[in-house]
């Protein structure tokens, strides 16, 4: 997830000195006994460290926030007794990260979670560094002894979403504004449009891509433009929550992505699919705190509670709507449905799934491709 490296290296110089998180507490002391005594009950005493590297700022509502939610949830959940967190927000995805994430170790951090795309290399250079440190990276696939990753499946709510999407629209053109066309990003499009089509096959979905995770004037440019090509509502797999303004002061609709987003968009809001990292943070600590880290990779469901559909505005989107959508999450939940079953067909009419099939957790991982009904080509 790529930031403008200037505000970047600013960002993260003074970071360090005012994010430390957590309450440390001192040692209780020692009974008396052998002299070795005293420190392995000092020892026994300290919390956990742990350090989270974020790629955009947590004062805005979005991906960053929703982790930081996450990490305050871990420590009330796990104790502030027994861990004390560290953040460094507005970390870019090159050589920036390696230096934050290498100083958290120097820090003592034991077990350090790097929330963006792009760490992954560096997280797994340093993996191999220091094999006593455990490392944790969200959206990624390369792993270590050490290292594991954590996603969410999140086009099981960006079906959901594009239901409501597309029972809601009046135009028939949604627009969605997108960071870099990865697999996940790719996933969570088509989705949404598979979503759509199912309540009204006459709908359009335009992209536009701005090659940043964190850039809000870009989110602004992009939303204006899709609404001047006719989109009455938009969403966005970005970090910040310029797209749900924009549609806020056109008077349009939105659906956000990461976080809700009311506070900027009370009237465009129509629902906002809301990620949700906090049962995952505080389970790993406590792996941690436990002695019994699992380095297996996760991709949660919906069914986990990661993700949720809030507040639906049942008087912008028609009941019957709702009613269906509602249906179609219990069986996401359940495992009777799969948001990727064909048919499906890519945009350019070849075949994607055949009738009935479901597309396989490697296929999701390399999807390159639009479905019917985004209209363009993915760029390279």
């Amino acid at each position: 997830m790529s930031l403008k490296l200037v505000a970047a290296a600013a960002a993260v110089a003074s970071a360090f000195a005012l994010s430390a998180c957590g309450d440390k507490k001192e040692a209780a002391p020692a009974k008396p006994a052998t002299p070795a005594a005293p420190a392995a009950q000092s020892k026994a005493a300290e919390p956990l460290k742990v350090g989270f590297v974020y790629v955009a700022p947590i004062a805005d509502v979005g991906y960053t926030k929703q982790h930081d939610i996450g990490r305050i949830y871990a420590i009330d959940k796990v104790g502030k007794d027994k861990v004390t967190t560290t953040f460094v927000e507005n970390v870019p995805e090159t050589a920036d990260a390696e230096r934050v994430i290498r100083q958290m170790v120097a820090d003592g951090n034991k077990l350090i979670f790097g929330t963006s795309f792009g760490y992954m290399n560096y997280m797994q250079k340093l993996a191999k560094e220091y094999p006593d440190v455990k490392f944790e990276h969200a959206t990624g696939y390369k792993t270590a002894p050490n290292m594991t990753n954590y996603n969410i499946r999140f086009y099981e709510g960006r079906y959901l979403a594009g239901m409501l999407a597309g029972g809601a629209t009046k135009s028939n053109i949604i627009g969605y504004v997108a960071p870099f066309p990865i697999p996940e990003v790719l996933q969570g499009i088509n989705a949404f449009t598979l979503g759509a089509k199912s309540v009204n096959p006459n709908i359009q979905v335009k992209v536009i891509w701005t090659n940043a995770w964190y850039d809000p004037p870009k989110d602004t440019d992009s939303a204006k433009t899709l609404l001047g090509q006719g989109a009455d509502i938009l969403t966005q797999h970005t970090n910040t929550s310029a797209v749900a303004s924009a549609a806020e002061a056109a008077g349009k609709m939105v659906i956000p992505y990461n976080s809700d987003m009311k506070s900027v968009a009370p009237n465009a809001q129509i629902a906002a699919l809301v990620l949700n990292w906090g049962p995952y943070y505080a389970k790993k600590i406590q792996q941690m705190i436990d002695g019994k880290w699992d380095p297996t990779p996760v991709w949660m469901h919906y069914k986990d509670g990661a993700m949720s559909l809030e507040g639906v505005r049942t008087d912008k989107i028609p009941a019957d709507i709702v009613k269906k959508m509602e249906e179609v999450k219990a069986k996401i939940e359940s495992g009777e449905f799969h948001p990727f079953t064909g048919p499906i067909k890519t945009n350019d009419g070849k075949e994607a799934a055949k009738a009935g099939e479901v597309l396989k957790d490697d296929q999701l991982q390399t999807m390159n491709y639009y479905v019917d009904g985004v209209i363009g080509k993915v760029p390279n």
